[in-house]
């Protein structure tokens, strides 16, 4: 059972982590990042909030990573869903402030991108799944070959384009993140020593036999110990 519980307590703590990164770059007040213009955009034309735009997004994404043949897992799902959530919830308690002038905004804004890398690689190496960008990013960076920074901008630039057609709201944060993050995302990445192309993911079939084997390797340490 501690296996599982890290496991879970491990991606739960990606997932809340990667949201504040989210709310961080919104309030930094000089622009959004390219999926969040997209989600802005969707939320202005629906009667969605951010978060619930977030994802119905999701979903899309899944949809189209799917047809790219990358497994979809549990945590894909709860990523879709729990991301949304966390960022509603912080957006509405106002735990994060909204920046008054350039030099916080720029501060929240690295802040914001920081924790977005970290987020991403605490949820992505727990292999249950990749959230929806995520999984796009890996589908991508498989097929192509190409360094994950420039596939982060690509996949992003659509984003960006969708959402300012949709009336979402775009500042220079918007292209400090879009050429930012993908940077943070591989220094992060390299810093953990984490390698997205040896990831073995659990589809969703794959993840009860999974959690299975984990509770046995728990109860075979329990039966070592006695």
């Amino acid at each position: 059972m501690k296996k599982l519980l890290k496991l879970i307590l491990r991606l739960f703590i990606g997932f809340f982590v990667a949201s504040m990164g989210i709310v961080f770059m919104l309030n930094s007040n000089l622009g959004a990042g390219p999926w969040d213009v997209f989600h802005q955009g969707l939320s202005n034309n629906t009667f969605l909030t951010i978060g619930q735009a977030s994802i119905v997004a999701g979903f899309v994404v899944v949809a189209l990573t799917t047809v790219l043949k990358l497994k979809v897992g549990i945590g894909t799902v709860l990523n879709m869903i729990f991301i949304g959530i966390f960022t509603d919830i912080i957006l509405f308690t106002n735990l994060i402030p909204i920046s008054k002038n350039l030099f916080t905004g720029l501060i929240m804004l690295f802040i914001g991108m920081m924790l977005m890398s970290i987020g991403t690689y605490l949820y992505i190496s727990c292999e249950l799944g990749c959230g929806p960008r995520d999984g796009l990013m890996v589908a991508l960076t498989s097929i192509t070959k190409k360094p994950v920074n420039v596939i982060r901008r690509s996949t992003e630039l659509g984003a960006l384009i969708c959402g300012y057609i949709l009336g979402g709201k775009i500042g220079v944060g918007t292209f400090i993140i879009a050429l930012g993050l993908g940077g943070c995302m591989k220094f992060v990445f390299e810093f953990c020593n984490f390698d997205l192309g040896v990831l073995n993911h659990k589809s969703l079939k794959d993840t009860i036999p999974f959690i299975k084997e984990l509770l046995k390797e728990d109860n075979d340490m329990e039966n070592i110990r006695m």
